[in-house]
């Protein structure tokens, strides 16, 4: 639904907020998921908004998740900049990442608070360990290229650049996006915190800008999509020509849609030596953060109960 179709709920009530929400997996995964915490008969409602909506459209959102008292929490995905930079006042606590970095993915209530965190730098980096080695920046040399500076291209860089030592660190970090704005935040951002690893920011304004930045990564480097394209909409950031770094290694944030940037990936799988990860185990840690958040349950992040959650994931996926 959208924001003009929003209804009081008349029992308790899960929400997502994104682009196209109905096509998620989420929407049969949730149900599963439910009765396997005991959270009662909760239902997930999809709330549609256009890339970087009106800034009244996000305000509506938000109010009404706090002053419907069956309406318990949401999950934000896409707008988690945007929303909160249009509907801030409307919270009464934001956890410290979220005042960090501007954005909200998680949204609850606690003691009659709205409150809202950003659990992108928890979720990317669950999601970074279980793909990316330890030591393979140390062993390499190589580096990382992020395309997209949004929410969660911050998230995973705020995470690199507050939880790993510099052995641990890539040789530098390339971030590219279509518009200035977005980089000239993200520079803001990172001059809080950046313990020392070297950045690039680059405007990209076009795929073939995006080629070039990839073309000239070294060997062993990690290229991620956090563009949202190939998901919330169809495409790439890179054209078919991009050559992907030899023995590298290929993140595809997202994990359904079009899926052209992961499709362009393992065209040169072979050629190329490219160890490549799709969104689902994103997807997991993003959904089960937000859900231990709003249902003030503990989920842990690993071990047999996670295990369990990602293998009923799987099975309704």
């Amino acid at each position: 639904m959208d924001v003009e179709t929003l209804t009081p709920a008349d029992r308790p009530t899960f929400y997502f907020v994104g682009v196209t929400t109905g096509k998620s997996s989420i929407m049969t995964v949730f149900p599963k998921w439910a009765e396997h915490l005991g959270l009662g008969e909760v239902p997930i409602k999809g709330i549609d908004c256009k890339w970087h909506d009106d800034p009244e459209v996000y305000r509506r959102v938000v109010k009404f998740l706090k002053n419907d008292p069956l309406s318990v929490g949401a999950l934000v995905t896409t707008h988690k900049l945007d929303l909160l930079a249009a509907a801030r006042a409307e919270f009464e606590y934001l956890d410290p990442y979220a005042e960090l970095l501007g954005e909200v993915s998680s949204i609850s209530k606690q003691d009659g608070k709205l409150c809202g965190f950003a659990k992108d730098p928890f979720t990317s980096g669950f999601s970074y360990d279980a793909f990316v080695p330890a030591d393979h920046w140390a062993k390499t040399g190589g580096e990382m290229c992020i395309l997209g500076a949004g929410g969660s291209s911050l998230a995973l860089t705020a995470y690199l650049m507050k939880q790993k030592p510099r052995a641990e660190w890539p040789a530098r970090i390339i971030v590219t996006n279509r518009s200035p704005k977005r980089l000239e935040e993200m520079k803001q951002v990172h001059a809080k915190i950046n313990p020392g690893i070297t950045m690039e920011y680059v405007l990209a304004p076009t795929a073939a800008d995006n080629d070039r930045v990839v073309n000239g990564l070294k060997p062993h480097s990690l290229v991620v999509n956090a563009t949202g394209l190939g998901k919330d909409a169809p495409g790439s950031p890179l054209t078919d020509q991009v050559r992907f770094p030899k023995n590298g290694l290929v993140w595809e944030y997202n994990y359904r849609g079009d899926l052209l940037f992961l499709r362009q990936a393992q065209a040169q799988q072979a050629s190329q030596a490219l160890q490549i990860e799709d969104g689902w185990v994103y997807f997991i840690h993003g959904w089960t953060r937000v859900i231990a958040e709003v249902f003030h349950i503990d989920i842990p992040t690993s071990g047999p109960a996670f295990e369990a959650l990602s293998r009923i994931a799987a099975a309704a996926r």
